[in-house]
């Protein structure tokens, strides 16, 4: 039963990590699943409750780093709060239209859209929308750390 869990949490990892960087899973919230099933699968009590708070806020950390990501990057590149917002509706946007590569594409047409709604020039809108790629590659990078992170602790345990 241990190496059927073990076997099962692994392939839940990859898939996790897969989705990390082909947002059309939830990269994150497969990892900690992986946990818990190995949990579920090998008695809770095992790796016992702090384990799994301590992975259960990595994981709401890593998913809000992953939510405003693109808004960091906006403002980095002086990017007005309205195209901080517009990058977080091109980000939902994108991906429902235009699948993993909406994830780049929609963020940053929304906010230079958003920039040039508000009578901006082209050259701060477009480098409004290129905060939001600096700001998506960089919350990418530290959700595949935190998901390493993450399943250090989980091998260092079991």
């Amino acid at each position: 039963m241990n190496t059927l869990a073990i076997i099962i949490a692994i392939i839940m990892f990859v898939v996790g990590f897969a989705g990390t960087v082909l947002p059309v899973l939830p990269g994150v919230v497969l990892v900690y699943g992986g946990m818990i099933v190995y949990g579920l699968m090998t008695g809770i009590e095992n790796l016992g409750p702090k384990f799994y708070i301590i992975q259960g806020l990595a994981t709401i950390v890593i998913l809000g780093v992953d939510f405003l990501a693109a808004s960091i990057g906006t403002k980095k590149y002086k990017g007005s709060k309205k195209a901080a917002l517009g990058a977080l509706i091109g980000t939902f946007v994108g991906l429902f239209t235009l699948g993993p590569f909406g994830l780049l594409i929609g963020p940053f047409a929304g906010a230079m859209i958003a920039e040039l709604l508000q009578g901006k020039d082209m050259d701060q809108a477009f480098s409004s929308g290129f905060g939001t790629v600096v700001g998506n590659i960089g919350g990418t990078i530290f959700k595949l750390l935190g998901e390493i992170a993450m399943i250090v602790y989980f091998f260092t345990r079991i």
